[in-house]
């Protein structure tokens, strides 16, 4: 039997993602910092989204942690909390081609999706970092933010690599909005569906990254659930942007600290 790599040319080389809400300057910030750092040393993804990245006038902290891994960053901030700025960010091992940002529909938390075209080894991709409304009621909201999310993809579109979708949603896999990213209903732009990292590929277990394992989740008194994402377009030639693996990650702490108070979540695709 001839094999599908032979049959196709499947690529093999591989593409690590990683998404992560790093819960801006709460709780013990100053002990947290160093261990989002070591986290994101140890998991050493390829291109890094981050949310609730916080930002002041001389820096942000995308720029810092950029410098410490050695890798390119952009960074946007939608509102002013406490006199920081509080928004999402890419990093990137490679370099960055063009990067932009636009904001989601409005209800007083500022939300926003950063883009960045990659300039990887083995040609662009266009990775977005966005973070929804928060609050269970606000489904409603979420969906228009989902419909401007994927008109802002759609824009800056390629034609060689999948988007590649990563956040904080606040939103269940069976939620509305999430099924209208995942093609399980109507698509704000016709044509554009991802498939769900966890979904593909996820290990054993619910995928939670909100977890009341971790105790500044527990803390709040909502229930453990999966709202963090990698979501990848379809994919294209010889399996580019097909999910291989997909793991939660950033679950443990580091020196007694836990890095958030939610879990990241890492994914391999091929490119």
């Amino acid at each position: 039997m001839t094999d599908q790599q032979e049959i196709y040319g499947l690529l093999e080389t591989r593409l690590r993602v990683l998404t992560w809400n790093i819960w801006w300057r709460y709780g013990p910030w100053e002990r947290r910092r160093p261990a989002i750092a070591a986290t994101l040393a140890e998991i050493d993804a390829d291109v890094i989204a981050l949310q609730e990245v916080w930002s002041d006038e001389a820096t942000n902290l995308a720029a810092e942690l950029a410098a410490e891994l050695g890798y390119h960053h952009v960074f946007a901030s939608g509102m002013d909390r406490e006199g920081f700025g509080f928004g999402n960010a890419l990093l990137s091992r490679w370099p960055i081609a063009r990067s932009e940002s636009t904001m989601l529909h409005e209800s007083g938390e500022g939300r926003l999706a950063v883009f960045a075209e990659v300039d990887g080894p083995r040609g662009p991709m266009p990775v977005f970092s966005t973070h929804l409304n928060w609050k269970y009621e606000h489904s409603h909201i979420r969906q228009r933010q989902v419909t401007d999310l994927a008109n802002f993809i759609d824009g800056m579109g390629s034609k060689t690599f999948p988007p590649i979708l990563c956040g904080d949603f606040n939103a269940d896999p069976a939620s509305e909005e999430m099924r209208m990213l995942t093609g399980l209903t109507t698509c704000p732009v016709e044509g554009l569906f991802f498939h769900d990292a966890w979904g593909v590929a996820g290990g054993e277990g619910p995928g939670y990254t909100w977890d009341n394992v971790n105790p500044y989740a527990r803390a709040r008194f909502e229930p453990s659930r999966r709202i963090d994402y990698i979501l990848v377009g379809d994919p294209k030639a010889r399996g580019a942007g097909h999910v291989v693996d997909c793991r939660v990650t950033g679950n443990d702490p580091i020196d007694g600290v836990w890095p958030s108070d939610h879990h990241a979540v890492t994914a391999e695709l091929r490119y």
